[in-house]
């Protein structure tokens, strides 16, 4: 190959290089803010379901049961 074939490579390498990078970071970034809010809602939503509709000694996930039940 000539030199500037040779250098065009090495260009192309870096830059898609590069681009992996800022890639794996932003879709990195989103999953991580991604799982925060769904756990966050899943949190809001167990108080909600345990203070509203759960009866006396029934467990979150029971009382998420019967409501499915009842749809």
């Amino acid at each position: 190959m000539s030199k500037l074939a040779d250098t065009n490579e090495k260009i192309a390498e870096k830059v898609v290089g590069g681009y992996k990078k800022i890639e794996d970071g932003v879709v990195g970034g989103y999953n991580k803010m991604e799982k925060g809010i769904v756990d966050g809602f899943n949190k809001v939503t167990d108080k909600c379901v345990e203070a509203l509709f759960a009866k006396e000694g029934e467990s979150v996930e029971d009382a998420k049961k019967r409501l499915r039940k009842n749809i």
